[in-house]
């Protein structure tokens, strides 16, 4: 019987090593990667032509596609993740000796303009503004967001606080004294926001289990809807192949980690358990989050329920 043959895009790192070397394969499936140099532009090329059959996506990018009806669907299978407390930067002498942090963010942010590179519903923006709010009581709405790009979803309208830099650089802008901070933007001259920022986000997984999801996978609903054991054999093979992955994290056998590797390590060593979870239930919490902060700020039009974001097959699941 002739195999499935399915185009596909995902980053190259150590959970995923073994679907993209082609030794785990889903049942009766072939995955045929091609190599995007710049991921995002592959999330584009998804959300706007349905270009390929499975597709790694940022998740927030995925929730506005969702709800604006884009023909693909989430498997629970969650390739990357990190903390967000680093990616904010700001070229001010702020004194962290003689204020408080959260003094500092009402005082240098509130009123203020902030960069956000690329788009209001970037998934790193997201979860920075996150951390602004829920830890530090920003309002979100008493901050003029300022975008380098545009969205992948061309349908979705931001909030009436967001606005285009025109072809400005942020890194200017923020150099000239007309931007307070920026998001996902570091340039020589500036610092983090939030002092001991990497130490800010393990700290916080530590205190209250915060752990961001930033990419997921997605297949076209087309694909889906014709094999109905496809979404529960590509989870399986994604869990497979992280499942080795977490084994040389927990035996220490990395000899050149990247950074991302260092974090799942950290993660393992904070919480003694498997610092790349695949699906909904050990992740519903952090979902149910992101949800809070996507309706907050203004990204979503309407909740929805978490179980209905993932394909049939894979709503019961854990790998």
């Amino acid at each position: 019987m002739r195999k499935l043959e399915l185009s596909a895009v995902s980053r190259s790192q150590g959970n995923n090593r073994a679907v993209k070397d082609g030794r785990i394969a889903p049942n009766g499936a072939v995955l045929n990667f091609t190599e995007v140099p710049v991921l995002v532009d592959a999330f584009r090329r998804m959300v706007r032509a349905t270009e390929f059959d499975v597709c790694e996506m940022a998740i927030t990018t995925y929730l506005v596609a969702k709800e604006h009806g884009k023909p693909f669907t989430a498997l629970p299978v969650f390739l990357v993740r990190g903390f967000h407390h680093a990616a904010i930067h700001t070229n001010y002498d702020i004194g962290y000796s003689s204020f408080g942090i959260s003094n500092i963010v009402a005082k240098r942010l509130a009123g203020r303009a902030v960069g956000v590179n690329r788009g209001y519903t970037v998934t790193t923006g997201v979860w920075a503004r996150g951390v602004l709010h829920s830890e530090y009581g920003l309002d979100l709405d008493d901050v003029e967001w300022v975008l380098s790009g545009d969205e992948h979803v061309a349908e979705y309208r931001p909030p009436a606080n967001v606005r285009s830099a025109n072809g400005a650089s942020l890194a200017d802008l923020l150099a000239a004294g007309e931007l307070a901070a920026t998001i996902g933007v570091t340039t020589p001259g500036t610092q983090t926001l939030i002092p001991d920022a990497e130490a800010a986000g393990y700290a916080a997984l530590r205190e209250r289990g915060h752990y961001p999801i930033n990419h997921l996978v997605v297949v076209r609903d087309e694909l889906l809807r014709d094999h109905p054991d496809l979404a529960r054999d590509l989870f399986d093979t994604f869990a497979e192949s992280k499942r080795r992955y977490v084994d040389e994290l927990r035996a220490d056998a990395i000899t050149e980690p990247t950074a991302a590797d260092r974090m799942h390590r950290e993660v393992l060593r904070i919480t003694g358990d498997d610092p790349l979870p695949y699906g909904i239930e050990p992740n519903r919490a952090v979902l149910a989050e992101l949800l809070d902060h996507a309706i907050n700020q203004h990204i979503l039009r309407e909740r929805p329920n978490i179980d209905d974001l993932f394909a049939d097959g894979t709503r019961d699941i854990t790998g």
